[in-house]
């Protein structure tokens, strides 16, 4: 599996990553550094505490990690928690509201990180 096949599998933007990185081996290294990465278990586990500060600080890290990854839904979906947490913003989502996006980013975090451990086991 090429890089582009991957990102293709997950629903990512090759493109973006590309913009961004430049070379398909520079993409690679950090789209595998991604597996290791903590930010959707820090967004979670901030959740399930009730700790909007460790919310914020998982969502905006999910949020930049995965824009320059070009993981676009990702980061999409992590921007729009981080910044209804975001520190000084009036919240506007219920908390149902919020669990239903966690539970939409976490399927789609889920299935890009499968995505990933296959192409790292193919490495």
């Amino acid at each position: 599996m090429t890089v582009q096949e991957l990102y293709d599998s997950i629903g990512a933007s090759y493109d973006s990553a590309k913009r961004i990185l430049q070379m398909d081996k520079l993409i690679s290294k950090f789209v595998l550094k991604f597996l290791d990465d903590k930010s959707c278990e820090k967004l979670m586990s901030g959740w399930e505490a009730k700790d909007a500060a460790a919310v914020f600080e998982g969502a905006h890290a999910l949020k930049g990690v995965g824009a320059n990854l070009g993981l676009n839904h990702l980061s999409e979906q992590a921007s729009a928690i981080a910044e209804e947490f975001r520190p000084g913003n009036a919240r506007t989502m219920d908390d149902d509201a919020v669990t239903a996006k966690l539970a939409a980013l976490k399927a789609d975090y889920d299935k890009t990180i499968a995505g990933i451990a296959a192409f790292a086991a193919q490495q």
